[in-house]
């Protein structure tokens, strides 16, 4: 029975190392929780004031502004290294 021929390369040949993520500075993960930790605080303000807290007169808009503050926050978790 014949012999099947051999591989040229090798089956997997792992990809060039970039350079290594540098680490975060040190002011970037209390502002990450400070954003998280606002903006929930914000939204629970909101609902117990029923909208007239913490800025009034801009009604459910507030609601926003918390939700803007926590989504800030979770963007910024995902690049924390």
């Amino acid at each position: 029975m014949p012999e099947s021929k051999s591989r040229k390369k090798p089956a997997y040949t792992p990809p060039p190392k970039s350079a290594e993520a540098k680490p975060n500075p040190a002011w970037y993960v209390p502002t990450f929780l400070t954003l998280l930790i606002v903006g929930l605080v914000w939204v629970v303000v909101t609902y117990i004031s029923q909208s007239n807290y913490p800025v009034p007169g801009i009604g459910n808009f507030n609601l926003a502004i918390g939700f803007a503050f926590i989504l800030v926050g979770f963007v910024m978790t995902m690049r924390w290294r």
